[in-house]
């Protein structure tokens, strides 16, 4: 195991649930939770402590087993920031920021349970793009969805990846000019 300095911040997990209780993505770092039972029981606990709460216009913080979760409700999903009770809550509310940001960047403003499920892969690329191993990597949402759909800031290819698609494209049409000659004689 890593040996991090005591003032970095550090996330114990990402969690997204749908608006029943149920485990859509989730990401834990560390050992706190080894099992999945362990988990599910962590989320099904999480879940009935917040889901009475109006968390859709402003995010809540709340405190539960000696950890304290930031969360949001968008669309019929639940989105939990966890972190241990010494972390600050502004670091945890811009992860969790970063989390639904790319996620509805990403979905293209539809965040529903079918739409996550239908691109999982995106929401746990998103997850391992904002937090990995615990340790916090990048708050901005544009970017995290960039990273997560491979390509720049800007939103281009990288350029390793645009020579590859321009000398595919470059073989495809040489390929279409041979074939066609060789059907035309």
């Amino acid at each position: 195991m890593a040996v991090f300095d005591p003032t970095c911040p550090l996330i114990k997990a990402l969690i997204m649930l749908d608006s029943e209780g149920k485990r859509i993505a989730v990401k834990y770092y560390g050992n706190e939770w080894p099992t999945v039972a362990a988990q599910a029981e962590f989320e099904k606990s999480l879940w009935t402590k917040t889901s009475r709460t109006n968390a859709r216009q402003e995010a809540e913080i709340v405190m539960l087993d000696s950890n304290i979760m930031v969360y949001k409700y968008l669309g019929d999903l639940m989105f939990y920031v966890v972190g241990s009770q010494d972390e600050n809550e502004l670091i945890l509310y811009t992860i969790l920021q970063a989390f639904y940001e790319s996620i509805s960047i990403l979905l293209r403003q539809q965040v529903e349970k079918k739409t996550v499920l239908e691109n999982l892969d995106l929401a746990l690329l998103a997850m391992d793009e904002i937090v990995d191993g615990g340790v916090i990597l990048e708050t901005d949402a544009q970017t995290v969805a960039s990273r997560a759909t491979m390509r720049g800031a800007d939103g281009e290819l990288p350029l390793s990846e645009a020579g590859s698609v321009q000398s595919f494209s470059k073989a495809f049409a040489q390929a279409k000019e041979h074939l066609a000659r060789s059907l035309l004689k």
